[in-house]
């Protein structure tokens, strides 16, 4: 049974909780622990699964900045995908582009590392410098790595 109370000052009913008979809960509870061991094998087995889709889609992303980048050292690739692909992150390779290997959830993914591995753009953000003008300056330098790489459309890197 539901139990509500009015509120005076909001003119409305409001739920204040649930009243259980005792003998309810009880049985509840029992039904509850039963069960406890077989939900316990499924989320052993689920997380297992989700372990295995997420390093096949690593593999798959490291393989796209690949394609992308051809001259781009595979440790980097592998790298670059596990980072972007980690799940609860809210990166650019969990989001659904990213989940699609779209070529700019992946070019994303590429120059966030460039920037924030091959330039001193944290030194930048650490010292003060606003974001934009730390984007600024490291541009040339996440460019000539992007081209070094072997991506063409490298002028894009200062996004």
């Amino acid at each position: 049974m539901v139990v509500v109370r009015f509120n005076r000052r909001r003119g409305r009913y409001e739920r204040q909780g649930v009243l259980v008979e005792e003998a309810g809960l009880m049985r509840a509870e029992a039904r509850c622990l039963a069960d406890a061991e077989a939900r316990g094998r499924r989320r052993v087995r689920d997380a297992r699964r989700r372990a295995a889709q997420d390093e096949r889609f690593a593999e798959a992303f490291a393989e796209e900045v690949l394609r992308l980048f051809p001259r781009c050292p595979r440790y980097r690739a592998r790298a670059i995908a596990a980072h972007a692909s980690e799940r609860g992150s809210g990166r650019v390779g969990r989001s659904a582009a990213g989940r699609r290997l779209s070529e700019g959830a992946v070019v994303s993914a590429v120059v966030a590392s460039v920037r924030h591995l091959d330039t001193p753009y944290d030194e930048l953000l650490m010292s003060g410098v606003p974001r934009r003008e730390a984007r600024q300056r490291i541009t040339a330098g996440a460019v000539a790595v992007l081209r070094e790489w072997g991506w063409e459309e490298a002028g894009a890197a200062g996004r």
